[in-house]
């Protein structure tokens, strides 16, 4: 068997982690790092000539075949990831679902942060199918996914969402000073209300689960091979499955909010604000959850996310959907901001340094 070429890497994973002597070391680490790989697992890669790798906001995801007796038979990918708190404990969530309703782990290594996965169809995801067919699937894998603790050493590496909660009351009034109060002081105490109401029933709450906290469209794939049956529905849960998890345990209602920052623009131009309640609402109870809950844990998400983005001028866009969506779930949409289907997709308006 030759030894195969070097994977090129994506030009778009350079650009975003050459920022720092951190990212551009992870950089120059990544060729040795899945050549090792390909050769503890004995693959091969899976690209067309001139073909790049998938690639994320901290991850490259390399097409593969498993070999063997030297022969190149079942598909796979291998996922490497920048060193975060969210990809080490991704193979601990993904152990526990086994494939149902996420994508399942074939193989992993903690020390060269890598994942081996089943492949599954990177050009066909939840965002590309109409709401009345998201809302069920999405519903659909939120049952699945959300997982009762037990004894299972896994469920030790997890962050509480209530403790996330008692850390943002403790942060965003800081961060929310020391940025020059950048939204109206309302709509902080709206988020820190939800704090420390929220937060402390997940501190005494029996029904705390296993939450995919970025469960958003674009991390909801095909099933390779799957079509939409004939009639209504179309589309079933077992047509999809999750990647890129972010898992924490606490309310399963912390999992709508990225549904809510999402594909905006398909919000009617009339009642955009009530249409978004309304799809929190239809979400929530798609998978059984408390709809007033979701919208509470929304806010207080979005909040959070409105400093990161008002420190970077960058990102301007993306302050005024996080305020938008905040406001409008807090029931007073913020004077002076674009109209819905002006605002950004996630991550759209972010410009590069100059």
């Amino acid at each position: 068997m030759t030894t195969p070429a070097p994977v090129p890497l994506p030009p778009g994973l350079g650009r975003r982690y050459s920022r720092s002597a951190e990212g551009r070391a992870w950089l120059a680490s990544l060729p040795q790092l899945i050549s090792g790989c390909l050769a503890q697992w004995e693959l091969v890669p899976d690209l067309a000539p001139g073909a790049l790798p998938w690639h994320g906001h901290g991850a490259v995801v390399v097409p593969v075949r498993r070999l063997t007796d030297g022969e190149a038979t079942g598909t796979a990918v291998l996922k490497i990831a920048y060193p975060h708190d969210e990809a080490l404990v991704e193979p601990h969530a993904l152990a526990l679902w086994q494939g149902n309703g996420a994508v399942r782990l074939l193989a992993s290594d903690a020390g060269a942060g890598a994942l081996l996965l089943e492949r599954l169809d990177a050009g066909r995801s939840l965002h590309d199918e109409p709401m009345d067919v998201a809302v069920p699937v999405w519903g659909g894998l939120v049952r699945k996914l959300s997982l009762l603790p037990d004894g299972r050493p896994q469920w030790r590496e997890f962050s509480m969402i209530a403790a996330r909660a008692e850390q943002w009351s403790d942060e965003l009034p800081e961060s929310w000073e020391r940025l020059g109060r950048p939204f109206p002081r309302w709509l902080l105490e709206a988020a820190l209300e939800v704090c420390q109401t929220r937060g402390a029933v997940g501190r005494r709450s029996g029904t705390d689960v296993l939450v995919h906290t970025d469960l958003h469209f674009l991390n909801i794939l095909a099933v390779p091979g799957t079509a939409a049956q004939p009639g209504p529905g179309g589309f079933t849960t077992a047509d999809f499955k999750a990647i890129d998890p972010q898992p924490m345990v606490g309310e399963a209602e912390f999992a709508v909010a990225p549904l809510l920052w999402n594909r905006l623009a398909e919000l009617p131009r009339s009642g955009p604000g009530e249409a978004l309640l309304e799809r929190c609402i239809d979400f929530s109870a798609a998978a059984g959850l408390d709809g007033e809950a979701a919208r509470q844990w929304a806010v207080a998400r979005e909040v959070d996310n409105a400093p990161w983005y008002a420190a970077k001028p960058c990102h301007g866009g993306d302050l005024a959907r996080s305020l938008w969506v905040a406001s409008t779930l807090a029931g007073n949409t913020l004077d002076g901001l674009p109209a819905a289907h002006e605002l950004p997709a996630p991550g759209a308006s972010a410009t590069p340094p100059g």
